[in-house]
């Protein structure tokens, strides 16, 4: 009899979704070289790489069991190293009442998202993805949130996809809201941080509007992209509804809390308080940090791969017209949020 070592049985499948994310970093380049900004980022080029191969060849056995593994042990491995990237002392330089603000915007778009998505007749995990996703910061939520209420290969692909079109169409568009609406620099960089998606597209969103918008905008996004913590944690507590295995609070009483919270997530929260007290040195956070993006795209062109295109051709409609309007809606309420509190 021949016992296989799990590295032996693990390595082909991750192989795999490597070499495919190493061709969608080089794609990402080539963007980069032609226009200057990458539309369409590594992490979605992935998704449609992994979806493209598996269109066309099903994997069999001696692959699919790295590739499980990287679409849920890796994606884990690199939302906890996330956390080294993160400091709280970034919440005080946003001011209380701004911060008060970015948490409410992102609960209300939520909830809201979640509704519209059910109206629609979305599933219940792919309703949650297209909120999560929306509300904080796009392809990175969905991803995260995902393993945590057991999402399917094609209900994060299909989030994401569809989350990243309407992410590069609001790049282009958001500009045209400063002589729309006669918004100052720090109106419209508030606005920006709480609607453009990924930190990159902020830059992008911001650069044209002026060097105000780009500081104001960056900080409001991150401080907004520390709601992730909170928001998986919740939505570790919901997981059993959210599937429709029933549980809730009731199952979090009986068995404890420590059941229902990721092993990631608490080492995401572990690692941003060591951040905040100065014990992880600045000089790590950009090596930790491409390594939690390759490992993100590794496991996204893993989730690409176990996507059928025909679900996806399903849901399609209803994915979108949740997206849009949940994404409207996150606009709205971000113009509110800068007449409320009187930015200027």
């Amino acid at each position: 009899m021949v016992f296989s070592s799990p590295l032996t049985r693990l390595a082909p499948g991750v192989l795999l979704c490597a070499g495919l994310t190493l061709l969608a970093l080089a794609l990402q380049r080539v963007e980069e070289a032609a226009i200057g900004f990458p539309y369409v980022e590594a992490l979605v080029l992935a998704i449609l790489l992994g979806t493209l191969v598996r269109t066309f060849w099903n994997p069999g056995p001696a692959w699919r069991e790295g590739i499980a593994f990287s679409a849920k042990t890796l994606l884990e491995v690199a939302v906890f190293l996330l956390g080294a990237s993160v400091s709280f002392g970034l919440i005080a330089s946003a001011g209380l009442g701004l911060l008060v603000g970015i948490a409410a915007t992102v609960a209300i778009v939520i909830l809201a998202s979640y509704g519209v998505g059910r109206l629609l007749g979305l599933p219940r995990r792919m309703a949650v993805l297209i909120a999560c996703g929306n509300s904080i910061c796009g392809n990175s939520a969905i991803a995260a949130v995902a393993p945590v209420i057991g999402a399917k290969p094609d209900e994060v692909a299909s989030s994401i996809a569809f989350t990243a079109v309407l992410g590069v169409i609001v790049v282009l568009a958001l500009p045209l809201l400063v002589p729309l609406l006669t918004l100052t620099e720090t109106q419209y960089g508030v606005v920006a941080g709480l609607t453009v998606y990924a930190v990159p597209q902020v830059l992008a969103a911001t650069v044209p509007v002026g060097p105000v918008a780009v500081q104001i905008g960056t900080v409001v996004k991150l401080v907004r992209v520390l709601m992730l913590g909170p928001v998986v944690v919740v939505m570790a507590l919901l997981a059993p509804r959210i599937s429709g295995q029933g549980g809730g609070a009731a199952a979090v009483a009986k068995q404890g809390i420590g059941r229902f919270v990721p092993w990631f997530i608490a080492g995401f929260l572990l690692l941003a308080g060591l951040r905040s007290l100065g014990l992880i040195p600045d000089a790590m956070t950009g090596p930790v940090n491409v390594v939690a993006r390759f490992l993100t795209i590794v496991s996204m062109a893993a989730l690409g791969l176990g996507v059928d295109v025909r679900v996806l051709g399903r849901v399609g409609p209803a994915v979108v017209a949740a997206v849009t309007v949940s994404l409207l809606l996150l606009v709205a309420i971000s113009l509110g949020l800068v007449r409320l509190l009187q930015v200027s």
